[in-house]
């Protein structure tokens, strides 16, 4: 699991600062809809939708907003009807990635994730070419100043967590993907804070990257997190921190 939140934060962060702010509240929508549609509007009863309200309220996003996105998914409202698609490609230098869109027109989407793979020495595969290559795991990020890392580790632990791990601001907590609701909500009633709850894709090796091989993973990165049918973006790529820092800049 290492070096799986580094980017995750940074993309956090880059959220909460985005003058496009605008672009994260739509991805956060769409969400809220496909899983009200999924699973129906009961957040209680529909841990995906608990999940996507989480991080909606997580984003300030506007009340009025996430109650329409509610109805549009359960029909009470007329809403676009989103299909759910993963792909999986490679990038500069071997790295691998796992990039989930929804999308209203799968065949504008494909057709402009193959041209920033291509344009950034990608390519899109086949289905299974680097799944293999990722854990799918449940994810719940904690603010650093919530509790101490054993305390933490053994409340964690008893609530059927697999690890945690110390990040810069903020502890992570590791969990199978069906566990994940459990203990997020046991955590919650012990008065923790939840910054997200999730599953990922994270990758059980890193593929090292520098000089233009990190350059264009990192321009990648952005490119496709920035696309508007773009829900998540997962790699394997790892990058040294200062060199990281450069190109965030």
């Amino acid at each position: 699991m290492s070096g799986h939140n580094k980017w995750s934060t940074i993309k956090h962060k880059k959220g909460a600062a985005d003058a496009k702010r605008s672009k994260v509240f739509t991805k956060i929508l769409k969400e809220v809809t496909v899983a009200a549609r999924i699973g129906g509007g009961d957040i209680n009863g529909n841990p995906r939708l608990r999940a996507a309200v989480d991080k909606a309220r997580a984003a300030n996003l506007p009340k009025d907003n996430l109650e329409r996105a509610i109805a549009k998914g359960t029909g009470d409202l007329e809403g676009t009807n989103y299909e759910e698609i993963t792909y999986e490609a490679y990038g500069p230098g071997g790295g691998a990635l796992i990039i989930d869109v929804m999308t209203d027109n799968s065949n504008r989407t494909v057709a402009e994730i193959r041209h920033m793979l291509s344009k950034h020495n990608g390519n899109l595969g086949k289905s299974g070419t680097v799944m293999w290559k990722f854990d799918r795991k449940g994810v719940i990020s904690i603010p650093s100043d919530a509790t101490t890392e054993d305390e933490l580790m053994e409340l964690a632990l008893d609530l059927g967590a697999e690890d945690i791990k110390t990040e810069e601001e903020s502890f992570s907590v590791f969990t199978t993907p069906s566990e994940l609701v459990t203990v997020t909500e046991g955590l919650r009633e012990k008065g923790l804070t939840i910054e997200s709850s999730e599953v990922q894709m994270l990758p059980q090796t890193t593929v090292k990257l520098s000089g233009k091989d990190a350059e264009v993973a990192w321009k990648l990165y952005n490119a496709l997190d920035d696309h508007d049918d773009v829900q998540n973006v997962y790699h394997d790529f790892e990058i040294d921190d200062e060199e990281l820092a450069r190109l965030m800049n």
